[in-house]
């Protein structure tokens, strides 16, 4: 008897195994915990400006903690969004205040992984911006660690539940595209100014925005089996906003090959050295940053993955391309750390799976790796696919 298994097979009963698991823990935690989730903030600098505004628009939650190594910008956020919650200056003292539910981890990149352990250790889900952790061994460790415990941990980010995705995701399952051969995705802009983390050790352009096309073109296409790239430094020093000259330690431009299943390759090029007007605030962008080629048909998604404004679909040889899905049917690039409260609260499974997070992880580390040695990677990871 032959009891050899695909690939393919693999990835269906991940994912159907996947997804019996996972949704075992959010009806354990439905039943014990009450309906609207208690949300903590760790990290109240820019980005959680987004997150607020849109945690305080559902009922289903409700922040309790915020939390910064500048204290004072934890009460800062407290008093602009009138939120009423406790703050703190470190996570221990957070851990120990007031009960929360969910934490969502929006500090520098570099401590996400040691953040979210802490909150594992303490039993608490958690919410993270990417990455998941600095590396795919500690991310794997965060998930184990969380799966031992029975919670839940998922990571940024939210590209998978924008109606655009959804649509591109569909169409490629129904075959119109034919036989997929070829991808592209990119994103860049001339870099952030408002911190150095970026440009240091573990910092880098592909978990900052590489991350995106990653996460989109994976969770279309399917877990990459292997990376070749090529990244570089262009700009070996940095002005930052009240700190002046500092020095790049990780590359602000890279290009990553993916190999898929079936034959089909991907490209990314992601950089801190690219003019694009829009490239930052996303706003009036109606170039692509994605496109899928099969031997019936391409897709172009217009604007960027994290805020996309449509999709342009080409079958035909005589008729014009169609544009669909204009509507962004509410969806915005911080929505994710609500997507999964409401899915603790509702016991209805989010689109977010932690494992993608997980594999996209591993691919920037695997394109650091080939970068180096001049090799081609190949992955261990997979995820529960197809993910709409």
């Amino acid at each position: 008897m032959n009891h050899s298994i695909t690939r393919s097979d693999f990835l269906q009963k991940t994912a159907l195994a996947g997804a019996a698991i996972l949704l075992s823990s959010i009806e354990s935690f439905s039943r014990e915990e009450q309906k609207v989730i208690r949300v903590a903030i760790i990290g109240c600098g820019s980005v959680s400006n987004r997150y607020i505004v849109h945690l305080q628009s559902s009922n289903l939650i409700k922040i309790v903690s915020l939390c910064d190594i500048k204290i004072e910008r934890a009460v800062a956020q407290n008093e602009t969004y009138k939120i009423g919650a406790n703050t703190y200056d470190h996570i221990d003292a957070l851990l120990k205040g007031v009960p929360f539910d969910l934490m969502l981890t929006l500090t520098d990149m570099q401590m996400h992984g040691a953040l979210n352990r802490k909150a594992l250790m303490a039993g608490k889900n958690v919410w993270s911006e990417k990455p998941l952790a600095n590396s795919y061994e500690e991310g794997k460790q965060l998930v184990d660690l969380a799966k031992a415990k029975n919670i839940r941990i998922w990571g940024a980010p939210a590209v998978v539940t924008s109606p655009q995705f959804e649509f591109m995701s569909k169409t490629i399952q129904s075959g119109k595209l034919g036989k997929l051969a070829s991808a592209h995705g990119q994103y860049g802009h001339t870099g952030p100014t408002w911190s150095s983390f970026f440009y240091e050790p573990l910092g880098g352009s592909m978990p900052d925005l590489g991350v995106y096309n990653m996460a989109t073109l994976t969770g279309l296409l399917g877990p990459a089996k292997s990376v070749m790239a090529m990244t570089s430094i262009v700009n070996k020093n940095r002005e930052i906003d009240n700190k002046g000259i500092v020095e790049v330690k990780e590359e602000d431009n890279a290009h990553i090959l993916l190999e898929h299943e079936n034959g089909i390759i991907s490209h990314i090029m992601c950089g801190f050295n690219y003019f694009d007007p829009f490239g930052h605030e996303a706003k009036n962008q109606t170039l692509h940053s994605i496109q899928i080629f099969g031997d019936k048909g391409n897709m172009r998604l217009i604007g960027y993955d994290w805020e996309p404004k449509s999709v342009v679909l080409d079958t035909s040889w005589t008729n014009p391309p169609e544009t669909h899905v204009t509507d962004d049917q509410g969806y915005q690039w911080q929505e994710g750390a609500t997507k999964i409260a409401t899915s603790l609260s509702t016991n209805i499974e989010p689109k977010i799976h932690v494992l993608h997070s997980l594999h996209v992880l591993e691919i920037i580390e695997a394109a650091r790796k080939s970068s180096k040695e001049g090799i081609k990677v190949p992955l261990r990871s997979v995820f529960p696919w197809p993910m709409v």
